[in-house]
């Protein structure tokens, strides 16, 4: 059945709702998305207890912008379909276009961090608010959900971000997904060596997990180093990160690390 393909609501669901308007396609749709918000509300009031600790990391760079999202359900496999994966998609892109709108105007470096109360407010291009989304998306699949966090930042012309993220979803084609993420932001860098000093520097950050910049000079701490720095640079362990960073002529400004449900970083897991 055409609808339900499109949809991904029961048999019986649609056909209830195609006897309900005479076949009429677009009245039916709409009827079992309404129905499917309405119970997803009724869903998560019932189910606000319950941990939802699974889920993807969403990230999306764009023109000298790019945002970094989590959220959360409930199983490994509900993060694996791709209804809470468009989620995934509606949270990063509503979140870009509400960077591009705050930052309009501004010339130099632009950072926001949005918890689960301001991403609610966010609203689709079509209108629909992402708090009547993720009730959609719970009342389709079933499981405890929430929009946890995101993060944009927008550069100027000569600077640049990197990216990376670990554990991702295959068949994603327009911006990546999984357990961990990075972003980082970097000036310099010797010509056409960008992209890869941004891939190598969020695949350090996120491996290592630093919490702090540093500075060039600082000296190494061991293993136990917390500063990005003075830590020994994940793809190249003859060298630290600010070693690297000299060679290529390039300078690190500010980054930020996700992991899927990690402890301790808004208090709500």
């Amino acid at each position: 059945m055409k609808l339900r393909k499109s949809t991904g609501y029961t048999f019986i669901n649609c056909k209830k709702a195609l006897d309900m308007f005479n076949n009429d396609v677009t009245q039916a749709e709409s009827w079992l998305h309404e129905q499917a918000k309405k119970e997803g509300w009724s869903k998560a009031s019932k189910l606000e207890g319950r941990r939802a600790k699974e889920g993807l990391i969403g990230l999306f760079v764009g023109d000298q912008a790019a945002v970094m999202v989590e959220v959360n359900c409930e199983t490994d496999f509900v993060a694996r379909n791709d209804i809470f994966q468009q989620l995934v998609k509606d949270v990063a892109f509503a979140t870009m276009a509400h960077h591009r709108t705050k930052a309009h105007g501004q010339t130099g470096y632009a950072k926001s961090v949005l918890v689960a109360e301001d991403l609610s407010k966010l609203k689709l291009v079509e209108g629909t608010s992402l708090a009547d989304q993720l009730a959609l998306t719970i009342g389709r699949l079933g499981e405890n959900m929430s929009m946890r966090r995101a993060v944009s930042v927008g550069v100027p012309a000569n600077w640049h971000i990197g990216s990376y993220v670990h554990g991702g979803v295959t068949g994603q084609s327009d911006m990546a997904m999984g357990r961990y993420g990075a972003l980082v932001v970097f000036q310099g860098g010797k010509d056409g060596t960008q992209e890869t000093i941004g891939r190598k520097l969020g695949q350090h950050i996120v491996g290592e997990a630093p919490v702090s910049l540093g500075n060039m000079d600082d000296l190494p701490c061991g293993d136990a180093e917390t500063r990005l720095l003075p830590q020994t640079f994940l793809p190249d362990s003859s060298r630290t990160v600010a070693q690297y960073l000299k060679e290529q002529e390039a300078r690190v400004l500010d980054f930020v690390r996700f992991q899927c449900g990690e402890a301790g970083t808004d208090g709500s897991l």
